[in-house]
């Protein structure tokens, strides 16, 4: 078994190799269309949310011209994505506040995108990370399935998983490597394809185990 330093360093390099630029899956065209695409995201693939906002984009692609919709339109082009009641609402009230408190924009801090309707922590690491390059560190499940198994996080929870690998990782790694665990984990290192013992950074890190990883739920 590999001492976590060592995990640490070979993770790093051998995410770099298989993903030395990885793309923002999330089709958007600046901060605000990235913002919704997020909270569109919760629960949802990334596929079908870039397969809606075209079509949600084409009518509203900023703040103004979204709070002149009416929700039930916007619930009407979201409804593939599930949980249309709530998302809907959000991004009406989210692009009213955003023209009421911040001059029609987005915001580039993260305690301000936090009180804005649906959206989290999660949500509002990904706008921080990807809108505005400030190093950051959104964990989903899957990166907290990963950090699991490979023996990075105890994982209890997301919150203590962000903080592991924060420390972890050098910070200017954070915004690439988190993108790349994504990648990583949808090809290689999936919830039904890898327990723990299949994938090559999964048999690198530990080579001597036995049985499945059981790993946490977030």
């Amino acid at each position: 078994m590999l001492k976590k330093a060592e995990r640490v360093e070979f993770i790093l390099n051998r995410l770099d190799e298989l993903y030395p630029e990885p793309p923002i899956p999330l089709d958007h065209g600046d901060p605000y269309t990235l913002l919704v695409a997020v909270l569109l995201s919760a629960q949802c693939t990334d596929e079908r949310v870039n397969q809606v906002t075209p079509d949600l984009f084409a009518r509203a692609d900023n703040p103004e011209a979204m709070a002149e919709l009416e929700v039930e339109e916007i619930r009407s082009i979201i409804r593939p994505c599930g949980l249309s009641p709530q998302k809907s609402k959000a991004i009406a009230r989210l692009s009213e506040i955003l023209i009421e408190e911040h001059g029609g924009r987005v915001p580039d801090d993260i305690e301000a995108l936090e009180r804005l309707p649906g959206v989290g922590h999660k949500t509002a690491s990904v706008v921080m990370a990807q809108a505005f390059g400030v190093p950051s560190f959104p964990v989903d499940t899957h990166i907290h399935r990963l950090a699991q198994r490979w023996g990075l996080t105890s994982g209890k929870n997301v919150v203590q998983t962000e903080r592991d690998l924060k420390r972890l990782f050098p910070e200017e790694s954070w915004n690439r490597l988190h993108l790349q665990i994504i990648f990583y984990g949808r090809e290689h290192c999936t919830a039904r394809g890898c327990d723990g013992r299949v994938c090559e950074i999964c048999r690198t890190c530990y080579p001597g185990r036995k049985h499945a990883k059981r790993t946490r739920k977030a």
